[in-house]
């Protein structure tokens, strides 16, 4: 029972990180009709969002310390962080230490910057286009913006560490009597997903320009007849998405140190679980995103791996087969969205 339990919270964790992926996927696609291929690189343009961020707080400069001296005497240079010269050596270590959390400030108006960017500059020009021309742009732009990212970052992972009060491990399993030890960052990221999944299904369903948008993704053309510039609103949603998928990037650096290639490791994946869930269906992607985390967890299990070797790696195509042959549209797939 503990080894179940356990693969059940690695399934959350994995399961995280696709909703929140796939939730931005269904979000441009819903919205706007675009199958967008660069969605894995604005995932990884977050994390290194974290990645910038820490390394800005960990500037420094150098002085010299009376009070340490080398083997011959002489007073050694220290480098102390402008952030501690600013706010104190407390203060200021504080800081640095919540690095990545407070990347999430950090992230949010770049990534919708470069949301936008990326619409009013490129997938605007292929609304009408056949979703091959789509995929085929967009994933030159997810080769692109890689490619950047290996040139100013490098080609190596680049640890990111969470803040130190986060970095343990806690005993989950002590309310329900058993001993089940699992990092406290890792729970802190399913907590982090819900809220952000919340967040976005409560500004649809609640606001009023949230009800407009869901109005436009089932009738454009009337709501555009009704005076409404609904192509502006699209544009604000593909900002919200990218800003979803920069920030599931900002807080798994964590857990999987960021590198130039973790857009594309995630990106197939989370194809598989938009059309798992459903084109189009929001509640699908996140269902589907959990569904397959856990699914891909137990499939990772020795005692399964043994009995069929190499499962783990193709649970999440197998599922997906079959159940695109028993339910073609998916779990929660609407009629007619990619069939004509």
């Amino acid at each position: 029972m503990d080894a179940i339990l356990l693969q059940i919270l690695n399934g959350l964790d994995k399961g995280s990180a696709y909703a929140l992926i796939a939730l931005g996927l269904t979000l441009i696609f819903g919205t706007l009709g675009v199958v967008n291929f660069a969605h894995g690189a604005l995932f990884m343009i977050g994390a290194f969002c974290a990645v910038t961020l820490q390394r800005l707080l960990n500037l420094s400069f150098e002085t010299i310390d009376e009070t340490q001296t080398d083997f011959l005497g002489n007073a050694l240079k220290v480098k102390t962080p402008y952030v501690e010269a600013w706010f104190g050596p407390q203060m200021g270590g504080a800081i640095i230490d919540w690095a990545v959390p407070l990347a999430i400030l950090f992230a949010v108006p770049i990534m919708v910057f470069v949301g936008y960017a990326m619409e009013r500059g490129l997938i605007k020009h292929f609304y009408k286009r056949p979703h091959a021309d789509q995929i085929l742009v967009t994933f030159g732009l997810a080769i692109v913006l890689q490619e950047v990212i290996k040139y100013f970052y490098g080609a190596n992972p680049i640890q990111t560490p969470a803040p130190e009060a986060l970095s343990g491990i806690v005993n989950v399993g002590a309310i329900i009597g058993m001993d089940i030890v699992y990092p406290v960052w890792r729970i802190v990221y399913f907590f982090f997903s819900l809220l952000v999944i919340g967040g976005i299904f409560s500004f649809l369903q609640f606001t009023t320009f949230g009800m407009v948008v869901r109005a436009g993704m089932a009738d454009r053309e009337t709501v555009g007849l009704l005076g409404i510039n609904i192509d502006k609103r699209f544009t604000v949603m593909f900002g919200i998405a990218a800003a979803v998928a920069g920030l599931a990037g900002v807080m798994y650096t964590p857990i999987n140190s960021p590198n130039y290639h973790m857009g594309m490791d995630f990106l197939v994946l989370s194809f598989v679980v938009v059309v798992v869930g459903g084109m189009g269906s929001l509640p699908g992607a996140v269902l589907a995103g959990f569904l397959l985390g856990i699914l891909e967890s137990f499939a990772s299990m020795n005692e399964i791996k043994s009995i069929i070797p190499g499962i783990d790696q193709i649970i999440i195509y197998v599922v997906a087969i079959i159940i695109l042959l028993t339910r073609p549209r998916g779990l929660m797939g609407r009629k007619g969205v990619m069939e004509d």
